[in-house]
């Protein structure tokens, strides 16, 4: 937002400031946490910043509190990716809608390789003890996403799934659970489903973000579209023909 319209919007000179130090702390945040949560410390994000440890004390608890916020503005940059990719595609065209979100985590995961692994990878761990919240954010903001477009296909009388009894027990708790979390009118076997394309999905990620294979396969979006077809198939739609 320019000036003159948070001037406009009443917004303070104060306010204009917070809000720009809210920013310079998270891209702050973002490259000291490249490096490695070990050194990441309020006071190490202040000094970047250029401001005194208690001035970032009034917004944040501590570490723990700028790690949550870290990974909330992470989040919310994907998501928001993600957003406008399915909002290009015509609306009825839910395989589209399917291949645009993925391919937006996968531009976004492959773009931004150390947020990718404080979300979804090898940091994660750690930034999940940080809070209560946090392990269930990215799933039920991804997740939640998804299952609305799984909805639809369910509602359609689309997808084929396996029923309750079909699936190991002890695997249908912890879907049930996940299920709860996201989309609670959803069978356990369309969850199933989720999950199956999921479990595809991250390791084509892993694979690009990391650079596995990478002697060979140095351009992943062939593999991914290999990989999207064989899963758009199992929903028993088409590939789609137009993707903005």
């Amino acid at each position: 937002m320019s000036e003159a319209a948070e001037n406009a919007a009443g917004v303070t000179r104060r306010e204009r400031l917070r809000q720009q130090l809210m920013r310079d702390v998270m891209a702050a945040a973002r490259e000291i946490a490249a490096e490695g949560l070990e050194g990441f410390t309020l006071t190490a994000v202040a000094r970047k910043v250029g401001v005194s440890p208690p001035a970032l004390y009034r917004y944040y608890d501590g570490k723990k509190g700028l790690i949550q916020a870290l990974y909330r503005d992470l989040t919310e940059e994907l998501m928001r990716e993600v957003r406008e990719a399915v909002e290009r595609q015509d609306e009825d065209d839910i395989a589209a809608q399917l291949y645009a979100s993925t391919k937006a985590v996968l531009d976004w995961s492959v773009a931004n390789r150390e947020g990718f692994n404080l979300v979804f990878g090898a940091t994660y761990p750690m930034i999940a003890g940080s809070g209560e919240r946090i392990p269930r954010l990215i799933s039920e903001e991804l997740g939640g996403m998804y299952g609305r477009l799984f909805g639809r296909l369910w509602r359609q009388g689309v997808l084929t799934y396996p029923a309750d009894e079909e699936i190991a027990p002890e695997l249908r708790d912890q879907l049930k659970t996940y299920r709860d979390a996201i989309t609670p009118d959803l069978p356990v076997g369309v969850v199933y489903l989720m999950i199956t394309c999921w479990r595809q999905i991250y390791g084509v990620l892993t694979m690009a973000v990391n650079k596995h294979l990478d002697f060979a396969i140095d351009d992943i979006e062939p593999l991914f579209n290999d990989m999207f077809g064989g899963l758009i198939r199992l929903l028993g739609l088409e590939p789609p023909s137009q993707v903005r």
